[in-house]
């Protein structure tokens, strides 16, 4: 079937122009001035015609960092399941998500990621893809890292934090380092200093001090910037390219500017989390308003400008990504560590904001409509091995597209979300534009603001070697 979207301007990461956009099946045909020859000869039969008139059409958002009922302990399990959580994110305008397949120590890499894959088939509401987190670096996993790349997956992240359970020591993660320059993939950082960070808490505790801020402040921001620097070297000395995932503080994009100002292949995500919220506001809160707001990295300090500083880096390209990394608990799973900051489950639910919530830096003048997109959609895209299919409104690229009403003013909260969640760590927000519509690989899976998709219709995406070079 063939789908005209008209009368809108189209937003790439190269420019926004008027234009039509002409989809034949699953695949963008074209991007055609209006009233010119290709819409009209489009147009001639049961071509279904989409008015876009005073709206921004845009890729579809790529969200390169979400968990999806992820196991975080044996009471606690991420909220949201691949469909609601997928659901979740299509009606916010994103069109695809990588979660993650966890190695935990003591299993395999093949069963990790076989497991994933069965939970995942048959429940996508969008399409989806998988890394790999690496939790027991060895001579096998290593060797599985390159049977993986040749199946499509070929993005692995690593952790300095956690010790003792996901935590990986400087010669392991240098090691993984080389199987990545060797092979072209992409190694993703978890930059926290775990061991000094697992001193700090235990010394909090000890002295009494077990409420929420105390999550924040036994991480404190010179760890990230400590760990991120020994990332970067580390990721020097081997040759590879290094993708640092939600990062918070003002001190590790230091780090990943000198880097990037030196010409190295250095990468860095942040959220939305860390854009809007922060520690005095929201995490230094007491009983279940302050928990509910844990996540790691934690929020920071607004007093301490780390919010103008990110924002600053997402504007002048320091940081290429804005991605969520989604991991609601609902309340009876934070209330957990109500009694101690150490046993709360970290995550919040955000996979259905992020576009409108980066898209109030455009509303500010932080970011122009560009960046917003380059931002959301093609920078992810083009850096984990989904160039040219996802992120672009270009001819063969994938028809996921976005109809985005930059008018519509909404307040978010619990009462209005779609996440499977009890809660919202951004109630009350008050948002200027939203997503209308929402295509996938060609079919209209949101409409007019409601969802209209399946579970199911998403697929599993094989992905090329990433293309990082600056």
């Amino acid at each position: 079937m063939t789908i005209i979207i008209s009368g809108g301007t189209v937003v790439e990461a190269s420019g926004s122009f008027r234009g039509d956009v002409i989809v034949e099946g699953s695949t963008i045909s074209a991007i055609a001035a209006p009233d010119s020859a290709l819409v009209e000869a489009a147009g001639r039969g049961d071509a279904e015609i989409i008015d876009a008139t005073g709206c921004y059409v845009i890729p579809g958002g790529v969200d390169v960092h979400v968990h999806l009922q992820l196991p975080m302990s044996p009471e606690a399990v991420s909220s949201d399941t691949f469909t609601t959580g997928t659901r979740a994110a299509a009606l916010g305008g994103t069109t695809t998500v990588i979660d993650f397949a966890g190695q935990l120590k003591g299993t395999s890499v093949r069963a990790a990621l076989d497991e994933r894959l069965a939970e995942a088939e048959g429940a996508c509401c969008i399409d989806y893809g998988f890394h790999l987190s690496m939790g027991d670096v060895h001579e096998q996993s290593l060797a599985d890292m390159r049977s993986l790349i040749d199946e499509g997956l070929t993005s692995f992240k690593l952790f300095m934090a956690y010790p003792g359970a996901w935590y990986s020591d400087d010669g392991q993660i240098l090691r993984a380092m080389q199987v990545a320059a060797e092979t072209g993939a992409m190694i993703m950082m978890h930059a926290e200093n775990g061991i000094a960070i697992d001193v700090l808490r235990e010394q909090a505790a000890a002295r009494g001090n077990i409420g929420a801020v105390w999550h924040g402040r036994t991480r404190p921001p010179e760890l990230e910037g400590e760990a991120t620097h020994r990332a970067v070297q580390l990721a020097a000395v081997a040759g590879a390219p290094l993708y640092i995932v939600h990062l918070s503080a003002a001190e590790a994009l230091e780090q990943v500017m000198h880097a990037r100002d030196r010409g190295r292949n250095v990468f860095a995500e942040t959220c939305p989390q860390y854009l809007h919220l922060s520690l005095e506001e929201h995490l230094d809160q007491p009983g279940l308003d302050g928990i509910r707001h844990i996540c790691s990295p934690p929020l920071r300090l607004r007093a301490d400008r780390h919010q103008e500083t990110l924002w600053s880096g997402l504007r002048n390209d320091d940081l290429s990504v804005v991605s969520t990394d989604h991991c609601p608990f609902c309340d009876k799973e934070k209330l957990l560590g109500i009694d101690d900051f150490r046993n709360v489950p970290n995550g919040l639910g955000t996979i259905e904001h992020r576009m409108d919530l980066l898209y109030q830096g455009v509303v500010t003048g932080e970011l122009t409509l560009p960046r917003w997109v380059e931002l959301c959609a093609t920078t992810p895209a083009r850096l984990f091995g989904l160039q040219g299919r996802k992120g672009v409104l270009s001819p063969g690229a994938d028809a996921d597209v976005v109809i985005y009403d930059p008018s519509v003013e909404h307040v978010l909260g619990v009462e209005t979300h779609h996440m499977q969640l009890d809660h919202s760590a951004w109630e009350g927000m008050a948002i200027t534009g939203k997503t209308r519509t929402v295509l996938s690989r060609g079919q209209v899976v949101v409409r007019d603001h409601e969802f209209v998709g399946r579970s199911g219709h998403g697929r599993y995406l094989q992905r090329s070697l990433p293309d990082p070079l600056r």
